[in-house]
């Protein structure tokens, strides 16, 4: 057996067919294999994709909690629905810049702008017809008709304009809880982008602390992390966050971040120079204030403190020179 093995290796035509069946096979096993073996990146982009959607679900679940089961978008009522579309009040009631008032004072969706053009339509002729009531049939003051009317028609104006007002008294006080409490979220976005997280999860982490500083600044971090992972252009959702809020402290770090994004610069440095000029920006706005408090206290200190200086001053004095006439 061992010679017969020994003189078939000896035959070069033997060797030849050998090598020859084994690169068929080889051959052969090569283009079968992937078939047999199936679309594994295909399996895995599926399994990512899965895994995905189940932390959009876990992200938007707690945050919905922490808003205490409230959405941030609502249905519209179908009575103001109603009536918006009856009276076509987008077309005349609405302005350009309705859309970006109402969502720098928190209120998005369908339901706030119907309900702002609903208010925007129904205020000034309950403002007019208080008005008139008491000019006309109360007569709280007594003025001439003509004087009267002009009051009325001043009255509907403040009724066109009241929701404007609402919306800018909101967008203050919402402006300035994220002002105070931006510095901070800075810091804390710079320390867990240099410890290794994404900006996704830097973001979301960051909203959770700082929710117990200012609800209004940790909303608009998990809406943009939100955006952040619907959106394909990564670089609108950075943007609609500087929209959203109006602020040139975050208008700035916007445009670090879509740098960062664009050109690939390093975030951390760029986050660590943008959080050191805020934090000298807040402290200037403090110097500031302080500085301009002795003049605001000139005018009530004439008017109470001198006063009572002078009466305890001259009161003696005066005393005892009536008693002296006397």
């Amino acid at each position: 057996m061992l010679n017969t093995l020994l003189n078939l290796t000896n035959n070069p035509k033997f060797v030849i067919q050998v090598v020859v069946i084994l690169a068929v096979v080889a051959t052969i096993i090569s283009l079968v294999a992937p078939m047999l073996g199936g679309d594994n990146l295909q399996k895995r982009m599926k399994a990512v994709a899965i895994e995905r959607e189940r932390l959009r679900g876990t992200a938007r679940d707690q945050f919905n909690a922490r808003l205490g089961g409230s959405r941030l978008r609502q249905a519209p009522k179908p009575f103001m629905k109603r009536i918006v579309d009856d009276f076509k009040l987008s077309g005349w009631l609405a302005t350009e810049t309705s859309t970006i008032l109402l969502a720098r004072a928190g209120y998005r969706g369908q339901q706030a702008e119907i309900a702002f053009l609903f208010f925007r339509l129904i205020t000034p002729p309950i403002f007019m017809g208080l008005t008139a009531f008491y000019i006309f049939v109360i007569k709280v003051v007594d003025v001439t008709p003509m004087v009267g009317v002009c009051i009325v028609l001043g009255s509907c104006l403040l009724g066109l304009k009241g929701p404007e007002l609402f919306l800018s008294n909101q967008i203050g006080k919402r402006q300035e809880s994220i002002n105070s409490a931006f510095p901070d979220a800075l810091d804390l976005l710079l320390i867990c982008v240099e410890s290794g997280l994404s900006i996704e999860a830097a973001l979301q982490r960051v909203g959770q602390e700082i929710g117990a500083q200012s609800v209004p600044l940790a909303e608009e971090f998990t809406l943009t992390m939100a955006e952040l992972s619907y959106l394909s252009d990564r670089v609108q959702a950075y943007t609609n966050l500087g929209m959203r809020i109006g602020l040139d402290a975050v208008s700035q770090i916007v445009i670090v971040l879509v740098q960062a994004e664009r050109v690939g610069t390093p975030l951390a440095s760029a986050l660590r120079v943008v959080s050191q000029e805020a934090r000298e920006r807040k402290l200037l706005e403090a110097e500031k204030k302080a500085a301009s408090l002795p003049p605001k206290l000139t005018l009530p200190m004439m008017l109470f403190f001198l006063a009572c200086i002078f009466v305890i001053i001259l009161g003696p004095a005066a005393i005892n020179t009536m008693a002296q006439m006397n």
